[in-house]
């Protein structure tokens, strides 16, 4: 087992592994941006050590600074938590050329899945359905316009690269097509350096499903079940569930069959997550593999009792799995609301101090959060403070018992996405379960379409 671990992320995620780091007796070493300094869940690791000033692109995203902290601290390992350079298969060439493990897939299966054109081609050679897309990557207006044309409008403009909703577009007609190519190949080469596009017909009504996998060096991977990912906002994830409601037991079945098979044909280890659309029939169409944790992963732990961080250590240390498929049991229902900075209203981002924080808690109730009174809210990255989630015996009982753990959740200083939450879950369609990727455009936020 490694003696010290380097965490090259910040804010929740950073004090989440930390965690973990400290209950498997491992130390933890955590870098932070001039932005972070005086971070209250710096104080918790073992070490902290600054790499740059607050602009992302000049600390967490400086592959070459994370390195040179992971030396400083004679660190065994990196966890690169999510997001960042989580998912940088070049990162994790770095940091095992350097004689140093990164907590994460082996590069190559990085690349292979981390190309969502490329993990389409290995999910057809494995008999995983795919949403009908292009054959390969669009290189030309003339070739995108003859896609449109075969499949029929509306169609899904994705970076090759992508992720995050970044470099994706939905175009209903030529018009909206050919601005929304020239757009997503912008974005997708600011964000990922890579301009490389593709397209797929869009479903307009279907749910976002997703699967869990861990897997270990010696080719064995398991899943862990499924989270319900629907309730989102462009792309954006608001809340996630498991079981997913209204999942026929055949298709979910399937689904996570689907989930094992792609990722032991891409020679994957470590966790990730392979993602789905449903359509109204209950047919499944395979869209992306997530090469990292997930922002959501404590819906799978409160389900099925397995520390997905705790497992991803031991699976970069060389340990094999621990449980085999029939040992993986699904107790209740958890679910989780993503908590933003941001306006309830209109999604603005809400930098600034938090003058009072109340958090609730009680039985059945985790909070995922590196927030205090008095913690600021910087302005440089993400908005996301807090994963509030509740797990009981049914969905009826988590929906009460969130609803109850929002009443009680109290932050001032900042606008936050609390009453949003609120929203939902005192709306019907919802509490039945009746939800798809478009339901708070369509429902709760339609004159928020275009912002």
């Amino acid at each position: 087992m490694f003696q010290r671990i380097l965490i090259a992320n910040r804010g929740e995620v950073a004090l989440r592994v930390i965690r973990a780091c400290h209950d498997l007796g491992i130390e933890a070493v955590v870098v932070y941006s001039e932005a972070d300094r005086g971070a209250p869940y710096l104080r918790l690791a073992d070490q902290a050590i600054c790499i740059g000033p607050a602009a992302a692109t000049e600390s967490y995203l400086k592959p070459a600074n994370i390195i040179k902290a992971a030396e400083m601290a004679n660190v065994n390992a990196i966890h690169p938590g999510y997001g960042f350079l989580s998912e940088k298969a070049d990162f994790a060439h770095m940091c095992r050329a350097c004689g140093i493990e990164f907590i994460g897939p082996p590069e190559e299966a990085m690349r292979r899945l981390g190309d969502k054109n490329e993990a389409r081609k290995l999910a057809k050679q494995v008999g995983v359905p795919v949403v009908p897309g292009s054959e390969g990557l669009v290189e030309s207006d003339k070739e995108a316009l003859a896609f449109a044309e075969a499949v029929g409008y509306p169609v899904l403009i994705k970076a090759a690269a992508g992720g995050g909703g970044k470099g994706m577009r939905i175009a209903r007609n030529e018009m909206t097509l050919i601005s929304g190519l020239n757009a997503a190949r912008q974005e997708a080469q600011s964000a990922f350096k890579d301009s490389s596009i593709y397209l797929e017909k869009y479903l307009e009504i279907a749910r976002h499903i997703e699967v869990q996998i861990l897997g270990d060096r010696n080719g064995e991977v398991v899943h862990l079940w499924e989270r319900e990912c629907s309730m989102q906002r462009k792309h954006q994830k608001l809340v996630e569930e498991s079981p997913a409601p209204h999942l026929p037991t055949s298709v979910r079945e399937a689904i996570c069959d689907a989930a094992v098979r792609l990722t032991k044909a891409a020679g994957y280890y470590n966790a990730g997550t392979c993602e789905f659309l449903v359509d109204p029939q209950n047919r499944f169409y395979f869209i992306e593999v997530n090469a990292r944790i997930q922002v959501e992963h404590p819906v799978t732990e409160l389900v099925t009792g397995v520390d997905l961080v705790r497992e991803q250590i031991r699976i970069a240390a060389g340990e094999p799995l621990r449980f085999q498929q029939s040992d993986i049991e699904h107790r209740g229902c958890a679910i989780e609301c993503r908590i933003n900075a941001e306006d309830s209203q209109t999604f603005r981002p809400s930098p600034g101090t938090i003058s009072h924080w109340q958090p609730p808690g009680g039985p059945g109730v985790r909070l995922d959060s590196h927030v205090i009174t008095g913690y600021k809210v910087p302005s440089y990255y993400d908005s996301l403070i807090a994963k509030l989630l509740v797990h009981q015996p049914t969905r009826a009982d988590a929906i009460a018992v969130m609803r109850r753990a929002l009443a009680e959740f109290r932050v001032e200083g900042i606008h936050t996405t609390i009453a949003l939450h609120r929203e939902i879950f005192n709306t019907s369609a919802f509490v039945d379960g009746r939800v798809d990727t478009k339901f708070v455009e369509r429902v709760l936020r339609p004159e928020t379409q275009s912002n």
